[in-house]
């Protein structure tokens, strides 16, 4: 069994009008010095295999084919 944390996040330069939209609610709440910030989603995966080799290239499939927009977003597999 491997666990696995996916996190898609926008690439550089890419507007994020979610992340600004967080930022501004931030601080018309009060909260100061949030300089930025940036939007994102993580995926928690399961996988039942006793393979690593295949479960990192399955986790990677999935990020290309489904999770991840790879024209825009850039993605992070963690193995738990």
């Amino acid at each position: 069994m491997f666990k696995a944390r996916i996190t898609v996040t926008l690439k550089n330069g890419v507007l994020d009008p979610q992340g600004k939209a967080i930022e501004k609610s931030l601080d018309a709440l009060g909260f100061e010095g949030v300089g930025s910030v940036r939007q994102g989603k993580v995926f928690d995966v399961e996988l039942d295999t006793k393979d690593g080799l295949k479960a990192a290239r399955d986790l990677e499939a999935m990020c290309e084919k489904l999770l991840a927009n790879t024209v825009i977003e850039d993605y992070d597999v963690d193995i738990l």
